[in-house]
């Protein structure tokens, strides 16, 4: 008895774990997706020095038309991407947001565009343009994104 016991408290310790851990794989599975706004924006900036300002400028379709099994819109806003879940999603993301803001070197458009995840800091002498509307809680964050 004592020994179920025991494997009982070892098993509830290891519950919320493993949902964090499905959490996570919701958010790395969305990844892929925001590569289709990645592009549009790194190019315009490389070409033009400006951010597309929304999605139609960049050249993508409406927001609600850039979905997954997790992903419910993409949406450009100033050159920062928005990633709303919903769908299948873990409750615990469903209509958050995650933010990928574009870090340029305002004076040297000719250095690639590095992507700023979530609340995380810019790259030593970029600039992460655009807005955070990063309201994923900081616990179910990748590293990269905090």
């Amino acid at each position: 008895m004592i020994v179920v016991a025991i494997i009982a408290i070892l098993a509830l310790m290891a519950v919320p774990s493993l949902q964090n851990k499905y959490i996570r794989e919701n958010i790395l599975e969305a990844m892929p997706l925001a590569k289709i706004a990645k592009d549009p924006v790194a190019a315009a900036w490389a070409a033009t020095k400006t951010l597309p300002e929304d999605n139609a400028i960049a050249g993508l379709p409406a927001p609600d038309k850039i979905v997954s099994n997790v992903v419910k819109s993409v949406t450009v806003e100033n050159g920062a991407i928005h990633i709303v879940f919903g769908n299948r999603a873990n409750g615990a993301l469903r209509g958050k947001t995650l933010t990928l803001r574009p870090g340029v070197i305002e004076d040297a458009q000719v250095v690639p565009v590095a992507w700023v995840c979530g609340r995380a800091r810019p790259p030593e002498n970029m600039r992460a343009m655009g807005t955070d509307k990063t309201d994923v809680p900081a616990v179910y964050l990748p590293v990269n994104c905090l």
